[in-house]
């Protein structure tokens, strides 16, 4: 749901830190719960968000001019 690329950060840097460090599972288990913890939230992606941006966008528009014919029409039979 989340970008990757955050997560593809956070892991680079723990991968920097531990990289003499025999603890390599701790990076697994890191991401996995971050994973777990925005999964719970929630969250889109900006690109998701951006398309519902636009949908919404021209739905607005859509009902503009549909409004605008409504009014036209009840002119007509006034």
């Amino acid at each position: 749901m989340l970008n990757a690329k955050i997560f593809d950060d956070l892991s680079a840097k723990l991968s920097e830190v531990m990289k003499s460090s025999p603890a390599k599972d701790i990076e697994k288990n890191v991401r996995a719960l971050l994973m777990q913890g925005f999964a719970k939230l929630d969250l889109v992606t900006r690109e998701d968000f951006d398309i519902q941006a636009q949908v919404l966008a021209r739905t607005r528009e859509h009902l503009t001019a549909l409004e605008v014919r409504v009014a036209a029409l009840e002119a007509q039979r006034k």
